[in-house]
């Protein structure tokens, strides 16, 4: 049996009568990989900040190291060695890479001046630990995620790391850079004997590095155990409570009607090369390839953020002009971006903001006063519509979990009633329970008649939601595969090809 280096017994813990955690039983043992999952709002998130003495447990006992703490400071955990990576890291993007590494380690010696000769030794022994070469006068605001992940990671072993808590550590990473991470954790764990506490949606990911697999639920942990006893089946049974079995969306083309749109010799900003495809009412088009390969720039251009320098725009048989967001949405085009929070979400307005901001014009009255039984009733119809779970639409939207906030933004769109929606990444953060009612709902949408392009980096969900998928390699749409005539393993493989 490996060494115990985290004991936690019946923890409770509760947010304005709202209980997050209901008696957590967890042991975190020295030099192992756990990982621990669970749907959105299952309390893995609480938990993490209880470990990290972010948050105070209501009720139960901590022991870390051997030593029982009656109230666990950040301070505490830090010098007991744990260190959590959060999902945007907490770097400073302004600094170089050797200040973010070496800050923590100078203001806990109490340096009145820097010497820059030891911050730089400081940020290349670390990185020397991970068999890393970054460049260290860089500012990590240019950095890729990847990058940033291993500055995060050399940052928390000059802290003396003895268990790393990674949230989501793998959402913006290519499947080339998710082979290098593990490769950097399993090398920590078997040098250095640091634990490791990964938290991800991504099962195929957690069955690969877990030794350890821990599940949550409601607040509990539900189940526990050896990776061996474990398969994608049985987490997502744990998780949800209930058997997930996808069906694929057959579609039929109306040939008798226009494509709904047709998109031919777009070049955009020297990003977008010669873009030519159609998309027809109905139907669910998948976009993927490596990041940078153009995928995002092609939404972008579509929803006219990106100026294009030719090529031809043709929706419903009618050539269109679209060099504004205006522009897309005058024509029947909504977006949902990738990253919900900054581009998709007014976080500290209500959920019931956020879900009428789009159609708020047609909420006047012919004073032009927003009418708020109107508001209400749009309000009402589309949390029920979409199964948006909240006690209150006032609340800030940021009170929700991940999936929840993907349907806000959702119902965003759907309110104005688009005929094309582009979905970047639509399911990145969510948890399995989720992803599943939202690809449900895409196909709904589909069948309803709307046109649906989903770009993704997400294979499974490609081939369980697509008719069509595009693969994008340098800007350049590379080739089209029908989802019923490949399988996972093919289509990752075709995504790295050179």
């Amino acid at each position: 049996m490996a060494e115990e280096l985290l004991r936690l017994t019946g923890i409770h813990k509760s947010f304005a009568g709202v209980r997050a955690l209901r008696g957590v039983d967890l042991t975190i043992e020295q030099g192992r990989i756990h990982c621990l999952v669970g749907e959105n709002g299952c309390g893995k998130s609480t938990l993490i900040k209880i470990i990290a003495g972010v948050y105070k447990r209501d009720a139960g006992e901590i022991i870390l190291n051997g030593k029982r703490y009656d109230d666990l400071t950040p301070i505490d955990a830090i010098r007991e060695g744990i260190q959590v990576i959060y999902q945007d890291f907490s770097l400073f993007p302004n600094l170089t890479v050797a200040e973010n590494i070496a800050l923590n380690e100078e203001l806990a010696e109490g340096r009145r001046l820097v010497s820059w000769r030891h911050v730089h030794r400081v940020a290349r022994d670390a990185l020397a630990q991970l068999g890393e070469n970054i460049p260290l006068d860089a500012r990590v605001e240019e950095m890729s995620v990847a990058n940033k992940q291993l500055i995060a990671i050399a940052k928390a072993l000059r802290q003396n790391a003895r268990l790393i808590i990674m949230d989501e550590p793998t959402s913006a990473l290519t499947g080339r850079e998710v082979r290098a991470l593990f490769g950097v954790i399993r090398k920590l764990q078997e040098q250095q004997g640091i634990a490791f506490l990964f938290v991800s949606h991504k099962l195929n990911e957690v069955l690969e590095i877990s030794e350890t697999m821990i599940v949550m639920r409601n607040g509990k942990i539900v189940s526990s155990g050896e990776r061996a006893e474990y398969d994608s089946a049985r987490l997502i049974f744990e998780m949800t409570g209930r058997r997930i079995a996808e069906k694929s969306y057959d579609f039929t083309p109306d040939d008798g009607q226009p494509p709904l749109l047709q998109v031919e010799g777009l070049n955009a900003a020297g990003l977008l090369h010669e873009i030519s495809f159609e998309l027809r009412a109905g139907e669910i088009l998948g976009v993927t390839g490596l990041l940078g390969s153009g995928r995002t720039e092609l939404a972008l251009a579509l929803y006219g953020m990106l100026p294009m320098d030719s090529g031809r725009i043709v929706i419903d048989g009618q050539e269109v002009t679209i060099r504004s967001v205006q522009d897309a949405i005058r024509h029947g085009i909504g977006y949902v971006p990738e990253d919900r929070l900054t581009e998709g979400l007014f976080l500290e307005q209500s959920i019931s903001r956020n879900l009428v901001v789009r159609i708020i014009d047609r909420l006047r009255n012919g004073w032009q006063m927003i009418q708020p039984e109107r508001v209400s009733q749009q309000v009402a119809h589309w949390v029920d519509a979409l199964s948006i779970k909240t006690p209150d639409p006032e609340l800030p939207v940021k009170t929700l979990s991940g999936g929840n906030q993907q349907r806000v933004v959702l119902a965003k769109w759907l309110a104005s009633k688009p005929r094309l929606m582009i979905l970047n990444g639509p399911t990145v953060g969510v948890d399995v329970g989720s992803k599943e009612e939202l690809h449900e709902m895409m196909k709904q949408l589909a069948r309803e008649g709307m046109g649906l392009l989903v770009i993704s980096d997400d294979i499974p969900e490609l081939l369980q939601t697509c008719n069509r998928i595009l693969l994008m390699r340098q800007g350049r749409i590379s080739e089209e595969i029908r989802p019923k005539e490949t399988n996972e393993n093919e289509l990752s493989a075709k995504l790295v090809e050179e």
